[in-house]
């Protein structure tokens, strides 16, 4: 069984975030997958983001504003 570090990016609206999440690769089957506790940690991230709690957020990874640009 390998496990793999991977940066995955939650977006919610003007707000992206990047976690850290452990992929899990058993080999078989439905492999890679991700460990209960990391998927709630993302689902915890995106809500937060919904809310507008910044600090929440913050706690899982960091955390961005996006701004347009005009073209």
């Amino acid at each position: 069984m390998n496990n793999k570090l991977l940066t995955k990016l939650v977006r919610e609206g003007q707000y992206i975030a990047e976690v850290e999440i452990e992929l899990i690769d058993a080999g078989e089957g439905w492999s890679p997958y991700l460990s209960i506790e990391d998927a709630y940690k993302l689902d915890d991230v995106r809500a937060a983001l919904q809310r507008g709690d910044i600090r929440a957020a913050g706690k899982f990874g960091r955390v961005y504003t996006l701004t347009p640009l005009a073209v």
